[in-house]
């Protein structure tokens, strides 16, 4: 006799939300990225140009914060994105392992 269906439909569950979690992260870590990156360059303005860097802003800034008042500072030297994105590529495995060890 083979397994009921719906252990089937709940590993292609699990599967999907693994994979949800990786690609969030990845997506995350790439706007991050971009907001390191227009931080350190000063665009001629236009509203487009602006409302991407609000976005970023909007976005990236409460989390990075987090790191920030945690870490000291090096003088003009942020490393609040680096830890940040290790951070979250590991919560992102631990959560992908959490998944995997509940089936």
């Amino acid at each position: 006799m083979g397994a009921p269906a719906w252990i089937g439909l709940l590993a292609d569950a699990a599967s999907s939300l693994q994979s949800f979690v990786s690609v969030f992260a990845a997506i995350y870590a790439l706007l991050i990225f971009a907001y390191v990156i227009l931080s350190w360059v000063r665009l001629p303005y236009s509203r487009t140009a602006s409302a991407v860097q609000q976005f970023l802003d909007d976005v990236c800034r409460p989390y990075l914060n987090v790191f920030r008042r945690v870490l000291p500072t090096f003088g003009p030297l942020d490393l609040s994105p680096l830890v940040a994105v290790l951070v979250l590529f590991l919560a992102a495995r631990l959560v992908n392992g959490l998944i995997e060890a509940l089936l």
